[in-house]
Protein backbone atom coordinates (compact mmCIF):
# COMPACT_ATOMS: atom_id res chain seq x y z
CA UNK A 1 0.00 0.00 0.00
CA UNK A 2 1.12 3.54 -0.64
CA UNK A 3 1.86 5.72 2.39
CA UNK A 4 -1.03 7.92 1.29
CA UNK A 5 -3.49 5.03 1.51
CA UNK A 6 -2.06 3.75 4.79
CA UNK A 7 -2.74 7.17 6.29
CA UNK A 8 -6.20 7.22 4.73
CA UNK A 9 -7.27 3.76 5.94
CA UNK A 10 -5.80 4.34 9.41
CA UNK A 11 -7.87 7.49 9.83
CA UNK A 12 -10.93 5.70 8.49
CA UNK A 13 -10.52 2.87 11.02
CA UNK A 14 -10.03 5.34 13.89
CA UNK A 15 -13.21 7.14 12.87
CA UNK A 16 -15.21 3.92 12.74
CA UNK A 17 -13.95 2.84 16.16
CA UNK A 18 -14.85 6.23 17.64
CA UNK A 19 -18.30 6.22 16.07
CA UNK A 20 -19.28 2.66 16.96
CA UNK A 21 -17.80 2.57 20.46
CA UNK A 22 -18.03 6.16 21.72
CA UNK A 23 -20.49 8.31 19.77
CA UNK A 24 -22.93 5.43 19.18
CA UNK A 25 -23.47 2.02 20.76
CA UNK A 26 -22.92 -0.66 18.12
CA UNK A 27 -24.73 -3.23 20.29
CA UNK A 28 -27.91 -1.15 20.40
CA UNK A 29 -27.61 -0.17 16.74
CA UNK A 30 -27.42 -3.83 15.75
CA UNK A 31 -30.86 -4.43 17.25
CA UNK A 32 -32.54 -1.59 15.37
CA UNK A 33 -33.73 -1.42 11.77
CA UNK A 34 -31.80 0.92 9.53
CA UNK A 35 -28.85 3.18 10.30
CA UNK A 36 -29.16 6.63 11.93
CA UNK A 37 -28.61 9.30 9.29
CA UNK A 38 -26.26 11.17 11.61
CA UNK A 39 -24.07 8.06 11.94
CA UNK A 40 -24.06 7.42 8.21
CA UNK A 41 -23.16 11.05 7.52
CA UNK A 42 -20.12 10.86 9.79
CA UNK A 43 -19.00 7.54 8.33
CA UNK A 44 -19.29 8.89 4.81
CA UNK A 45 -17.36 12.05 5.73
CA UNK A 46 -14.22 9.98 5.06
CA UNK A 47 -15.47 9.36 1.52
CA UNK A 48 -14.89 5.58 1.74
CA UNK A 49 -16.59 4.99 -1.62
CA UNK A 50 -13.98 7.15 -3.34
CA UNK A 51 -11.87 3.98 -3.65
CA UNK A 52 -14.26 2.81 -6.39
CA UNK A 53 -14.32 6.06 -8.37
CA UNK A 54 -11.80 6.76 -11.17
CA UNK A 55 -9.14 9.40 -10.50
CA UNK A 56 -10.29 11.65 -13.34
CA UNK A 57 -13.62 12.05 -11.52
CA UNK A 58 -11.94 12.85 -8.18
CA UNK A 59 -11.80 9.33 -6.75
CA UNK A 60 -8.90 7.16 -5.64
CA UNK A 61 -8.78 5.15 -8.87
CA UNK A 62 -10.76 1.85 -8.52
CA UNK A 63 -7.75 0.02 -7.09
CA UNK A 64 -8.91 -3.45 -5.99
CA UNK A 65 -6.62 -3.72 -2.95
CA UNK A 66 -7.90 -0.37 -1.69
CA UNK A 67 -11.52 -1.44 -2.21
CA UNK A 68 -10.92 -4.69 -0.32
CA UNK A 69 -9.12 -2.86 2.47
CA UNK A 70 -12.07 -0.51 3.00
CA UNK A 71 -14.46 -3.46 3.06
CA UNK A 72 -12.25 -5.28 5.56
CA UNK A 73 -11.88 -2.27 7.86
CA UNK A 74 -15.65 -1.77 7.84
CA UNK A 75 -16.48 -5.43 8.51
CA UNK A 76 -14.16 -5.51 11.53
CA UNK A 77 -16.55 -3.09 13.23
CA UNK A 78 -19.82 -3.84 11.42
CA UNK A 79 -20.60 -6.50 8.84
CA UNK A 80 -23.79 -4.67 7.70
CA UNK A 81 -21.75 -1.53 7.07
CA UNK A 82 -19.22 -3.51 5.03
CA UNK A 83 -22.01 -5.07 2.97
CA UNK A 84 -23.45 -1.60 2.37
CA UNK A 85 -20.08 -0.55 0.97
CA UNK A 86 -19.79 -3.81 -0.97
CA UNK A 87 -23.14 -3.25 -2.66
CA UNK A 88 -22.12 0.28 -3.65
CA UNK A 89 -18.63 -0.66 -4.84
CA UNK A 90 -19.07 -3.98 -6.62
CA UNK A 91 -22.67 -3.75 -7.77
CA UNK A 92 -22.91 -0.10 -8.75
CA UNK A 93 -19.77 2.05 -8.90
CA UNK A 94 -17.49 -0.44 -10.64
CA UNK A 95 -20.11 -1.34 -13.29
CA UNK A 96 -20.69 2.39 -13.87
CA UNK A 97 -16.95 3.01 -14.21
CA UNK A 98 -16.61 0.20 -16.74
CA UNK A 99 -19.85 0.15 -18.71
CA UNK A 100 -21.73 3.45 -18.34
CA UNK A 101 -21.99 6.08 -21.08
CA UNK A 102 -19.29 8.72 -20.59
CA UNK A 103 -21.97 11.44 -20.69
CA UNK A 104 -23.52 10.30 -17.41
CA UNK A 105 -20.48 9.19 -15.40
CA UNK A 106 -19.37 12.59 -14.14
CA UNK A 107 -22.68 13.64 -12.58
CA UNK A 108 -23.07 10.26 -10.86
CA UNK A 109 -19.55 10.19 -9.44
CA UNK A 110 -19.77 13.81 -8.30
CA UNK A 111 -22.95 13.08 -6.36
CA UNK A 112 -21.20 10.17 -4.65
CA UNK A 113 -18.15 12.28 -3.82
CA UNK A 114 -19.95 15.46 -2.72
CA UNK A 115 -23.45 14.43 -1.64
CA UNK A 116 -22.77 10.99 -0.13
CA UNK A 117 -25.14 9.28 -2.57
CA UNK A 118 -25.52 5.49 -2.71
CA UNK A 119 -26.39 2.93 -5.35
CA UNK A 120 -27.38 -0.72 -5.64
CA UNK A 121 -28.27 -3.47 -8.10
CA UNK A 122 -31.65 -5.01 -8.94
CA UNK A 123 -31.60 -8.51 -10.42
CA UNK A 124 -33.55 -10.88 -8.15
CA UNK A 125 -37.30 -11.28 -8.71
CA UNK A 126 -39.96 -12.87 -6.45
CA UNK A 127 -40.76 -15.78 -8.76
CA UNK A 128 -37.33 -16.43 -10.26
CA UNK A 129 -34.69 -16.02 -7.56
CA UNK A 130 -31.34 -17.22 -8.88
CA UNK A 131 -32.86 -17.98 -12.30
CA UNK A 132 -31.80 -14.59 -13.63
CA UNK A 133 -31.98 -15.61 -17.29
CA UNK A 134 -35.77 -15.94 -16.99
CA UNK A 135 -36.41 -12.63 -15.24
CA UNK A 136 -39.62 -10.92 -16.32
CA UNK A 137 -38.63 -7.29 -15.79
CA UNK A 138 -38.64 -5.86 -19.31
CA UNK A 139 -37.87 -2.74 -21.29
CA UNK A 140 -39.06 -1.08 -24.49
CA UNK A 141 -37.49 1.75 -26.46
CA UNK A 142 -39.86 4.74 -26.62
CA UNK A 143 -38.32 7.64 -28.50
CA UNK A 144 -35.22 8.78 -26.63
CA UNK A 145 -36.16 6.84 -23.52
CA UNK A 146 -36.45 3.30 -22.25
CA UNK A 147 -39.55 2.27 -20.35
CA UNK A 148 -38.81 -0.41 -17.74
CA UNK A 149 -41.46 -2.41 -15.91
CA UNK A 150 -41.25 -5.26 -13.44
CA UNK A 151 -40.92 -6.38 -9.82
CA UNK A 152 -37.63 -6.87 -7.94
CA UNK A 153 -37.01 -7.93 -4.37
CA UNK A 154 -34.31 -8.58 -1.74
CA UNK A 155 -32.25 -5.66 -2.97
CA UNK A 156 -29.95 -4.36 -0.25
CA UNK A 157 -30.53 -0.60 0.37
CA UNK A 158 -34.18 -0.83 -0.72
CA UNK A 159 -35.74 2.61 -0.34
CA UNK A 160 -32.36 4.02 0.70
CA UNK A 161 -30.27 4.09 -2.49
CA UNK A 162 -30.26 7.17 -4.72
CA UNK A 163 -29.31 5.14 -7.80
CA UNK A 164 -30.03 1.64 -9.05
CA UNK A 165 -28.76 -0.57 -11.80
CA UNK A 166 -31.79 -2.51 -13.04
CA UNK A 167 -31.43 -5.74 -15.02
CA UNK A 168 -34.14 -6.42 -17.59
CA UNK A 169 -34.92 -8.14 -20.89
CA UNK A 170 -36.10 -6.50 -24.09
CA UNK A 171 -39.78 -6.78 -24.90
CA UNK A 172 -40.17 -7.46 -28.61
CA UNK A 173 -42.97 -6.28 -30.92
CA UNK A 174 -44.63 -9.68 -30.52
CA UNK A 175 -44.70 -9.28 -26.74
CA UNK A 176 -42.04 -11.91 -26.07
CA UNK A 177 -38.91 -11.23 -24.03
CA UNK A 178 -35.46 -11.42 -25.60
CA UNK A 179 -32.83 -13.84 -24.33
CA UNK A 180 -30.15 -11.24 -23.57
CA UNK A 181 -30.07 -9.11 -20.42
CA UNK A 182 -29.32 -5.40 -20.24
CA UNK A 183 -28.76 -2.98 -17.37
CA UNK A 184 -30.16 0.51 -16.92
CA UNK A 185 -29.25 3.29 -14.51
CA UNK A 186 -32.14 4.60 -12.46
CA UNK A 187 -31.93 7.93 -10.61
CA UNK A 188 -34.75 7.77 -8.05
CA UNK A 189 -34.55 11.52 -7.40
CA UNK A 190 -36.04 12.09 -10.88
CA UNK A 191 -39.85 12.12 -11.19
CA UNK A 192 -40.01 9.57 -14.03
CA UNK A 193 -37.60 7.21 -12.28
CA UNK A 194 -39.10 6.85 -8.83
CA UNK A 195 -39.48 3.26 -7.65
CA UNK A 196 -42.32 2.20 -5.39
CA UNK A 197 -41.35 0.12 -2.36
CA UNK A 198 -44.45 -1.99 -1.79
CA UNK A 199 -43.08 -3.88 1.20
CA UNK A 200 -40.12 -3.81 3.58
CA UNK A 201 -38.89 -7.19 4.78
CA UNK A 202 -38.09 -8.07 8.39
CA UNK A 203 -34.74 -9.54 7.44
CA UNK A 204 -33.12 -11.92 9.90
CA UNK A 205 -29.82 -10.23 10.73
CA UNK A 206 -28.10 -7.33 8.94
CA UNK A 207 -30.70 -5.05 10.55
CA UNK A 208 -28.95 -1.88 9.40
CA UNK A 209 -29.66 -2.68 5.73
CA UNK A 210 -33.23 -2.28 4.41
CA UNK A 211 -34.58 -5.00 2.11
CA UNK A 212 -37.95 -5.22 0.42
CA UNK A 213 -40.07 -5.52 -2.72
CA UNK A 214 -39.76 -2.89 -5.45
CA UNK A 215 -42.38 -2.09 -8.09
CA UNK A 216 -40.75 -0.69 -11.23
CA UNK A 217 -42.53 1.40 -13.86
CA UNK A 218 -40.04 4.04 -14.94
CA UNK A 219 -38.64 5.88 -17.95
CA UNK A 220 -34.92 6.56 -18.27
CA UNK A 221 -32.90 8.45 -20.92
CA UNK A 222 -31.25 6.32 -23.59
CA UNK A 223 -27.82 7.31 -22.23
CA UNK A 224 -28.68 5.44 -19.02
CA UNK A 225 -28.27 2.05 -20.67
CA UNK A 226 -24.99 0.31 -19.85
CA UNK A 227 -22.85 -0.48 -22.88
CA UNK A 228 -21.65 -4.12 -22.90
CA UNK A 229 -18.41 -4.99 -24.67
CA UNK A 230 -20.09 -8.02 -26.27
CA UNK A 231 -23.37 -9.35 -24.86
CA UNK A 232 -25.46 -8.32 -21.88
CA UNK A 233 -25.17 -11.79 -20.34
CA UNK A 234 -21.37 -11.63 -20.46
CA UNK A 235 -21.56 -8.19 -18.88
CA UNK A 236 -23.73 -9.58 -16.08
CA UNK A 237 -21.27 -12.43 -15.49
CA UNK A 238 -18.38 -9.97 -15.41
CA UNK A 239 -20.22 -7.84 -12.83
CA UNK A 240 -21.28 -10.78 -10.65
CA UNK A 241 -17.91 -12.52 -10.78
CA UNK A 242 -16.13 -9.28 -9.81
CA UNK A 243 -18.56 -8.86 -6.94
CA UNK A 244 -17.95 -12.44 -5.75
CA UNK A 245 -14.22 -11.76 -5.82
CA UNK A 246 -14.80 -8.91 -3.35
CA UNK A 247 -16.48 -11.13 -0.76
CA UNK A 248 -13.03 -11.92 0.73
CA UNK A 249 -12.71 -8.23 1.60
CA UNK A 250 -15.94 -8.28 3.59
CA UNK A 251 -14.94 -11.62 5.13
CA UNK A 252 -11.43 -10.50 6.06
CA UNK A 253 -12.26 -7.96 8.75
CA UNK A 254 -15.13 -10.05 10.11
CA UNK A 255 -13.00 -13.19 10.53
CA UNK A 256 -10.17 -11.15 12.04
CA UNK A 257 -12.65 -9.75 14.59
CA UNK A 258 -13.86 -13.27 15.44
CA UNK A 259 -10.24 -14.34 15.90
CA UNK A 260 -9.19 -11.38 18.04
CA UNK A 261 -12.30 -11.58 20.24
CA UNK A 262 -11.82 -15.34 20.71
CA UNK A 263 -8.14 -15.00 21.61
CA UNK A 264 -8.80 -12.19 24.09
CA UNK A 265 -11.68 -14.03 25.76
CA UNK A 266 -9.92 -17.39 26.00
CA UNK A 267 -6.78 -15.87 27.48
CA UNK A 268 -8.78 -14.18 30.26
CA UNK A 269 -11.41 -16.84 30.95
CA UNK A 270 -10.42 -19.18 33.80
CA UNK A 271 -11.94 -22.68 34.10
CA UNK A 272 -10.94 -24.22 37.41
CA UNK A 273 -7.30 -23.17 37.59
CA UNK A 274 -6.64 -23.19 33.84
CA UNK A 275 -7.07 -20.56 31.19
CA UNK A 276 -9.62 -21.51 28.56
CA UNK A 277 -6.98 -21.16 25.86
CA UNK A 278 -4.90 -23.93 27.47
CA UNK A 279 -7.51 -26.58 26.57
CA UNK A 280 -6.72 -28.67 23.50
CA UNK A 281 -10.17 -28.39 21.90
CA UNK A 282 -10.16 -24.63 22.38
CA UNK A 283 -6.80 -24.39 20.62
CA UNK A 284 -8.19 -26.43 17.74
CA UNK A 285 -11.25 -24.18 17.41
CA UNK A 286 -9.06 -21.06 17.40
CA UNK A 287 -6.74 -22.68 14.86
CA UNK A 288 -9.71 -23.12 12.54
CA UNK A 289 -10.51 -19.40 12.79
CA UNK A 290 -6.84 -18.66 12.11
CA UNK A 291 -6.98 -20.92 9.07
CA UNK A 292 -10.02 -18.98 7.85
CA UNK A 293 -8.07 -15.76 8.39
CA UNK A 294 -5.21 -17.12 6.27
CA UNK A 295 -7.51 -18.27 3.45
CA UNK A 296 -9.42 -14.97 3.38
CA UNK A 297 -6.07 -13.14 3.24
CA UNK A 298 -4.97 -15.28 0.30
CA UNK A 299 -8.22 -14.65 -1.53
CA UNK A 300 -7.79 -10.89 -1.05
CA UNK A 301 -4.25 -11.25 -2.37
CA UNK A 302 -5.45 -13.15 -5.43
CA UNK A 303 -8.44 -10.89 -6.07
CA UNK A 304 -6.24 -7.79 -5.92
CA UNK A 305 -4.17 -9.17 -8.79
CA UNK A 306 -6.93 -10.26 -11.17
CA UNK A 307 -10.28 -8.58 -10.52
CA UNK A 308 -9.72 -4.98 -11.64
CA UNK A 309 -12.29 -3.45 -13.98
CA UNK A 310 -9.71 -3.54 -16.78
CA UNK A 311 -10.09 -7.33 -16.81
CA UNK A 312 -12.94 -9.41 -18.24
CA UNK A 313 -14.09 -11.79 -15.50
CA UNK A 314 -17.03 -13.31 -17.39
CA UNK A 315 -15.09 -16.57 -17.83
CA UNK A 316 -13.70 -16.68 -14.28
CA UNK A 317 -16.64 -18.56 -12.77
CA UNK A 318 -14.59 -21.21 -10.98
CA UNK A 319 -12.40 -18.67 -9.16
CA UNK A 320 -15.30 -16.32 -8.39
CA UNK A 321 -17.53 -19.12 -7.10
CA UNK A 322 -14.67 -20.57 -5.04
CA UNK A 323 -14.02 -17.26 -3.34
CA UNK A 324 -17.64 -16.42 -2.63
CA UNK A 325 -18.81 -19.85 -1.49
CA UNK A 326 -15.80 -20.95 0.53
CA UNK A 327 -15.08 -17.64 2.26
CA UNK A 328 -18.72 -17.19 3.31
CA UNK A 329 -18.72 -20.74 4.70
CA UNK A 330 -15.62 -19.73 6.66
CA UNK A 331 -17.38 -16.60 7.95
CA UNK A 332 -20.24 -18.66 9.33
CA UNK A 333 -17.95 -21.32 10.79
CA UNK A 334 -15.76 -18.67 12.45
CA UNK A 335 -18.81 -17.02 14.03
CA UNK A 336 -20.07 -20.41 15.24
CA UNK A 337 -16.68 -21.29 16.76
CA UNK A 338 -16.32 -17.90 18.41
CA UNK A 339 -19.83 -18.09 19.87
CA UNK A 340 -19.11 -21.56 21.26
CA UNK A 341 -15.92 -20.29 22.90
CA UNK A 342 -17.82 -17.44 24.56
CA UNK A 343 -20.30 -19.91 26.06
CA UNK A 344 -23.52 -18.39 27.38
CA UNK A 345 -22.15 -14.87 26.85
CA UNK A 346 -22.03 -15.57 23.14
CA UNK A 347 -25.77 -16.14 23.10
CA UNK A 348 -26.48 -12.43 23.61
CA UNK A 349 -27.36 -10.18 20.71
CA UNK A 350 -24.88 -7.64 22.02
CA UNK A 351 -22.09 -10.21 21.67
CA UNK A 352 -20.27 -9.69 18.38
CA UNK A 353 -19.82 -13.43 17.84
CA UNK A 354 -23.42 -14.46 18.44
CA UNK A 355 -24.67 -11.55 16.35
CA UNK A 356 -22.16 -12.58 13.72
CA UNK A 357 -23.92 -15.93 13.24
CA UNK A 358 -27.05 -14.14 12.04
CA UNK A 359 -25.28 -11.42 10.08
CA UNK A 360 -22.97 -13.81 8.21
CA UNK A 361 -25.56 -16.50 7.49
CA UNK A 362 -27.18 -14.64 4.62
CA UNK A 363 -23.80 -14.34 2.89
CA UNK A 364 -24.07 -18.07 2.16
CA UNK A 365 -27.38 -17.47 0.38
CA UNK A 366 -27.45 -14.17 -1.50
CA UNK A 367 -25.71 -13.57 -4.84
CA UNK A 368 -25.93 -17.30 -5.57
CA UNK A 369 -26.53 -19.85 -2.80
CA UNK A 370 -23.36 -21.73 -1.94
CA UNK A 371 -24.91 -25.09 -2.90
CA UNK A 372 -25.57 -23.70 -6.38
CA UNK A 373 -22.07 -22.25 -6.69
CA UNK A 374 -20.37 -25.48 -5.57
CA UNK A 375 -22.50 -27.36 -8.10
CA UNK A 376 -21.40 -24.97 -10.83
CA UNK A 377 -17.73 -25.44 -9.87
CA UNK A 378 -18.17 -29.22 -10.12
CA UNK A 379 -19.95 -28.99 -13.47
CA UNK A 380 -17.30 -26.68 -14.96
CA UNK A 381 -14.46 -28.93 -13.77
CA UNK A 382 -16.34 -31.97 -15.07
CA UNK A 383 -16.58 -30.41 -18.55
CA UNK A 384 -12.87 -29.70 -18.53
CA UNK A 385 -12.13 -33.28 -17.49
CA UNK A 386 -14.26 -34.60 -20.34
CA UNK A 387 -12.46 -32.40 -22.85
CA UNK A 388 -9.09 -33.62 -21.62
CA UNK A 389 -10.37 -37.19 -21.21
CA UNK A 390 -8.77 -37.28 -17.78
CA UNK A 391 -11.03 -38.39 -14.90
CA UNK A 392 -8.40 -39.11 -12.28
CA UNK A 393 -8.81 -36.08 -10.03
CA UNK A 394 -5.18 -35.92 -8.91
CA UNK A 395 -3.83 -36.20 -12.45
CA UNK A 396 -6.29 -33.59 -13.71
CA UNK A 397 -5.41 -31.10 -10.97
CA UNK A 398 -1.72 -31.69 -11.70
CA UNK A 399 -2.24 -29.93 -15.03
CA UNK A 400 -4.92 -27.43 -14.01
CA UNK A 401 -3.77 -23.80 -13.85
CA UNK A 402 -5.50 -23.02 -10.54
CA UNK A 403 -3.96 -25.97 -8.63
CA UNK A 404 -0.40 -26.19 -10.02
CA UNK A 405 1.14 -25.34 -6.62
CA UNK A 406 -1.32 -27.12 -4.34
CA UNK A 407 -2.38 -30.40 -5.99
CA UNK A 408 0.48 -32.51 -4.61
CA UNK A 409 -0.39 -31.71 -0.98
CA UNK A 410 -3.66 -33.63 -1.43
CA UNK A 411 -2.42 -36.61 -3.47
CA UNK A 412 -3.34 -39.23 -0.87
CA UNK A 413 -7.01 -38.20 -0.87
CA UNK A 414 -7.52 -37.21 -4.51
CA UNK A 415 -5.95 -40.10 -6.43
CA UNK A 416 -9.24 -41.64 -7.59
CA UNK A 417 -11.54 -41.64 -10.61
CA UNK A 418 -14.39 -39.14 -10.88
CA UNK A 419 -17.62 -40.13 -12.60
CA UNK A 420 -19.49 -37.14 -14.10
CA UNK A 421 -22.88 -38.91 -13.85
CA UNK A 422 -23.57 -38.37 -10.16
CA UNK A 423 -26.32 -36.82 -8.02
CA UNK A 424 -26.31 -33.12 -7.25
CA UNK A 425 -25.47 -33.75 -3.60
CA UNK A 426 -22.27 -35.42 -4.82
CA UNK A 427 -21.54 -32.52 -7.17
CA UNK A 428 -21.76 -30.15 -4.19
CA UNK A 429 -19.24 -32.25 -2.26
CA UNK A 430 -16.97 -32.36 -5.31
CA UNK A 431 -17.24 -28.58 -5.75
CA UNK A 432 -16.28 -28.10 -2.10
CA UNK A 433 -13.23 -30.35 -2.54
CA UNK A 434 -12.05 -28.42 -5.60
CA UNK A 435 -12.60 -25.07 -3.88
CA UNK A 436 -10.37 -26.11 -0.97
CA UNK A 437 -7.52 -27.21 -3.23
CA UNK A 438 -7.76 -24.03 -5.33
CA UNK A 439 -7.82 -21.89 -2.20
CA UNK A 440 -4.64 -23.47 -0.88
CA UNK A 441 -3.01 -22.60 -4.20
CA UNK A 442 -3.91 -18.98 -3.41
CA UNK A 443 -2.32 -19.41 0.03
CA UNK A 444 0.92 -20.80 -1.42
CA UNK A 445 1.06 -17.96 -3.92
CA UNK A 446 0.76 -15.47 -1.06
CA UNK A 447 3.39 -17.32 0.99
CA UNK A 448 5.85 -16.88 -1.88
CA UNK A 449 5.42 -13.12 -1.44
CA UNK A 450 6.42 -13.26 2.24
CA UNK A 451 3.28 -14.23 4.22
CA UNK A 452 4.23 -15.97 7.50
CA UNK A 453 4.86 -19.69 7.13
CA UNK A 454 3.45 -20.92 10.45
CA UNK A 455 -0.04 -19.70 9.52
CA UNK A 456 0.33 -21.36 6.11
CA UNK A 457 1.43 -24.63 7.73
CA UNK A 458 -1.53 -24.67 10.10
CA UNK A 459 -3.87 -23.78 7.24
CA UNK A 460 -2.59 -26.75 5.23
CA UNK A 461 -3.28 -29.16 8.09
CA UNK A 462 -6.83 -27.85 8.47
CA UNK A 463 -7.51 -28.03 4.73
CA UNK A 464 -6.05 -31.54 4.42
CA UNK A 465 -8.34 -32.66 7.25
CA UNK A 466 -11.37 -31.02 5.62
CA UNK A 467 -10.62 -32.42 2.16
CA UNK A 468 -10.21 -35.90 3.63
CA UNK A 469 -13.61 -35.62 5.32
CA UNK A 470 -15.24 -34.33 2.15
CA UNK A 471 -13.74 -37.16 0.08
CA UNK A 472 -15.09 -39.68 2.59
CA UNK A 473 -18.56 -38.16 2.30
CA UNK A 474 -18.23 -38.01 -1.49
CA UNK A 475 -17.33 -41.71 -1.71
CA UNK A 476 -20.27 -42.88 0.40
CA UNK A 477 -23.23 -44.42 -1.43
CA UNK A 478 -25.76 -41.87 -0.21
CA UNK A 479 -29.12 -42.24 -1.96
CA UNK A 480 -31.43 -41.31 0.91
CA UNK A 481 -34.57 -39.44 -0.15
CA UNK A 482 -37.25 -37.52 1.68
CA UNK A 483 -40.55 -39.24 2.59
CA UNK A 484 -43.40 -36.88 1.78
CA UNK A 485 -46.29 -38.69 3.54
CA UNK A 486 -44.36 -39.53 6.66
CA UNK A 487 -46.96 -39.20 9.45
CA UNK A 488 -48.55 -42.69 9.31
CA UNK A 489 -47.06 -45.08 11.91
CA UNK A 490 -44.50 -42.50 12.94
CA UNK A 491 -45.75 -41.16 16.30
CA UNK A 492 -43.50 -42.59 18.99
CA UNK A 493 -46.19 -42.38 21.69
CA UNK A 494 -48.20 -45.16 20.01
CA UNK A 495 -45.41 -47.67 20.51
CA UNK A 496 -44.75 -47.24 24.21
Amino acid sequence: MSNDFITYITEFEKNLKRLFHNSFDINKLSLERGMPSSLLKEIMSNNPLSVAIPEKFGGRGVNVKECLSVLSSASYESLPLSLTFGINIALFLEPIAKYANDKVKNSIFQRFMKNQNMGGLMITEPNYGSDALNMQTNYEKVGNEYRIKGIKHWQGLTGMADYWLIASREKTASGNLGRDINFFICDVTEEKQRIEVSEYYNNLGLYMIPYGKNIIDIKVPNTYKLEPETSGIKMMLDILHRSRMQFPGMAMGFIKRMLNESLEHCKKRIIGERRLIDFDQVQYQISRIQSAYTIASAMCFRSSKISGIENDLSNKGIEANTMKAFVTDLMQESAQNATQLFGSTGYKMENVAGRGILDSRSFQIFEGSNEMLYTQIAEMISKMMRRKKEFNIYKFLKGYELTLKSYDYFKYDLDFIFSPKIAQRKLIDFGKIISRVISFDFVLDMENSGFRKDLVSNCLEILKLDVSRLVTTFSQNNKVKQIEEYTENSYWYDFV
